[in-house]
């Protein structure tokens, strides 16, 4: 599709609000878009706090049912612009800040690219840090006395 016809069909650099009609997006579009947009960078461990991780680790044990790209995701839309608030559990190591400022252009490039809305502020919040144990996927220990 050339830059005049997406243009011409709002698909690009579109407006929301048109002489022809308005495009309303819901809340829980923006909300999935920005918790892809901030799993995609690397040393995002999880998002969501410890309540909302656990609810997820019950949902994967049951046949059928798929994660919530929104966990851990809150999300303010207007008619133009949306903010965000995330909560993240990072890896161990990862500088937290260049983190944050990784996650907060992809979360606000996503969104205005997707949707058109315009996002006024995106406000990460580091509730945790994954420290990879040395035993993860290995077989328990055997106890020492018998």
């Amino acid at each position: 599709m050339s830059t005049q016809t997406a243009e011409k069909n709002g698909v690009t650099g579109g407006k929301l609000v048109t002489d022809k009609g308005s495009t309303t997006i819901a809340d829980v579009v923006v909300q999935k878009v920005a918790g892809l947009a901030a799993r995609e960078i690397r040393g995002v461990h999880a998002l969501g706090g410890g309540a909302t991780r656990a609810l997820s680790a019950l949902r994967d044990r049951i046949p059928g049912a798929t994660a919530s790209a929104g966990q851990g995701v809150s999300v303010e839309v207007g008619e133009k612009q949306a903010a965000v608030d995330l909560e993240l559990v990072v890896e161990y190591g990862v500088p937290i800040a260049d983190l944050a400022k990784s996650v907060r252009t992809n979360v606000i490039t996503a969104i205005e690219q997707i949707t058109g809305l315009e996002v006024v502020e995106v406000n990460i919040n580091v509730n945790d840090v994954h420290i990879p144990s040395d035993t993860e996927g290995e077989e328990p220990e055997t106890a020492r006395v018998q």
